[in-house]
């Protein structure tokens, strides 16, 4: 509600004509980047929108939180572009190229940019990326891109059901010929996605 009245803003993240519910994996991965922004980062909605406005209108992209690398200082976001890094939260001022986002590392790109694959945190809020491992993966081509433990395709919501039915960790890990860190990170990541 403003001064004005009740004022509406367009979505940041448009779904897929197709789809009747649910997201896209770009969809996903825009909303990765969108809660690394906003959660982790602490940079308001004022800040990312014309952001993401410059680079539809600069660079013709139409998911722009997917289809480009982000970093951050806190205060402006910045794209890397033609060997520079630059300030799209003030209209393209080129920037020094020293920050570095740990979100962003969680994601796999193919050669064109395009997000592939996703590492989410399997720990709350992680102070570098060495902090949370890679051991779970979401990827579209891989049990129709539910969580799984990477390298495995077993789901993690299949490991953690196991877990609340009483079967120890060590037991599932047995079972799946694992270790019981990758029980623990597949656990992890079913209660994390369950708080979020």
């Amino acid at each position: 509600m403003t001064a004005e009245g009740e004022k509406i803003s367009a979505p940041l993240i448009t779904l897929p004509s197709e789809a009747k519910t649910g997201l896209s994996f770009t969809n996903l991965i825009e909303v990765h980047v969108l809660s690394a922004l906003r959660r982790k980062h602490k940079l308001s909605m004022q800040k990312i929108r014309p952001a993401l406005d410059f680079i539809e209108a600069e660079f013709r992209s139409n998911h722009p939180l997917a289809e480009h690398y982000f970093e951050t200082d806190g205060m402006s976001l910045f794209v890397e572009k033609y060997g520079s890094l630059i300030d799209v939260s003030k209209n393209g001022q080129l920037a020094m190229k020293e920050i570095l986002s740990v979100y962003l590392t969680r994601v796999d790109r193919d050669e064109n940019g395009m997000a592939m694959r996703l590492y989410p945190f399997t720990r709350s809020m992680p102070v570098s990326d060495s902090s949370s491992p890679r051991m779970v993966l979401i990827d579209p081509t891989i049990a129709f891109g539910k969580p799984v433990i990477a390298g495995t395709g077993v789901p993690t919501e299949i490991i953690a059901e196991r877990y609340k039915t009483g079967e120890s960790i060590g037991e599932i890990a047995e079972d799946y010929g694992l270790e019981v860190i990758e029980i623990e990170e597949a656990i992890r990541c079913e209660f994390e996605l369950k708080a979020a």
